[in-house]
């Protein structure tokens, strides 16, 4: 049965899309059935690979408009599908606030593809609302990209931690800290390494939710999305591309 994934931080822009699209490009191409779920009304995890209008969305299957087995496609990378998404998501949130069990539908509905893939990987939108509540409950881990500028440490160090503690109390007893991964690092400057340093320090009791390979800036990887394709089929050889095939098989081996 695969192991869910969900990436996750409140604030937008620090390349929970991009780790999502990459990690699981690489965990399939070593051989391991991977699904993506884009619950994000934006639908970025779908136009990484290629997939814009889709025909079916995942909004059609967790109200039951569409079963799961029709509206998951391929992407351009062997072993690896994709669940879509589109804007009329965002109509979720408001015709699931009332709702009981709200954040239980998309859990319910990735029970039935769950045998079928080695590993699930959710992207969520850039807020601690039900959608990313939803991810959360659908998850058996969680990795939260950080991007080394203050404003993302400041955000993640006072909101992130306290919401996932609540969720672990309430909702989904069995979500760990997959990890935090370092993304757009440029080590000419010294906020990023200040940064890295923060919050090594924050988590002194925790080491291992910290990953080691630490993924750069790096134009290729802001490149491979306008061709719909991962950093593996655009440009394998980049900087970018070597950081998400190692952190890739960290992934694979911390669960």
């Amino acid at each position: 049965m695969g192991h869910t994934i969900v990436f996750a931080n409140q604030k937008g822009g620090v390349g929970k899309t991009t780790s999502a699209v990459n990690i699981g490009a690489y965990i399939a191409a070593s051989g391991r059935k991977v699904l993506l779920v884009d619950f994000d009304p934006q639908g970025n995890l779908g136009s990484s690979v290629g997939i814009r209008n889709p025909a079916a969305s995942v909004y059609d299957v967790i109200t039951g408009k569409t079963p799961i087995s029709e509206a998951i496609v391929p992407t351009p990378q062997p072993d690896m599908d994709i669940l879509p998404s589109d804007l009329s998501l965002s109509g979720a949130t408001v015709e699931l606030a009332n709702e009981d069990g709200r954040e239980q539908y998309l859990c319910r509905v990735l029970q039935a593809v769950k045998e079928q893939y080695s590993y699930i990987l959710i992207d969520c939108p850039p807020s601690l609302g039900i959608l990313t509540l939803n991810g959360f409950v659908a998850a058996q881990s969680v990795i939260i990209p950080l991007q080394c500028e203050f404003f993302a440490l400041e955000g993640f160090l006072n909101m992130l931690f306290k919401t996932i503690k609540r969720i672990q109390r309430s909702f989904n007893t069995a979500l760990k800290i997959g990890g935090i991964v370092f993304t757009m690092y440029d080590s000419r400057t010294r906020l990023a390494q200040e940064v890295i340093l923060q919050v090594k320090n924050a988590f002194t009791a925790h080491p291992e939710y910290l990953f080691k390979t630490i993924i750069p800036r790096n134009v290729k990887l802001s490149e491979a999305p306008s061709h719909g394709v991962p950093i593996n089929l655009y440009d394998a050889d980049c900087i970018g591309a070597k950081s998400y095939y190692a952190l890739a098989q960290e992934v694979v081996n911390r669960v």
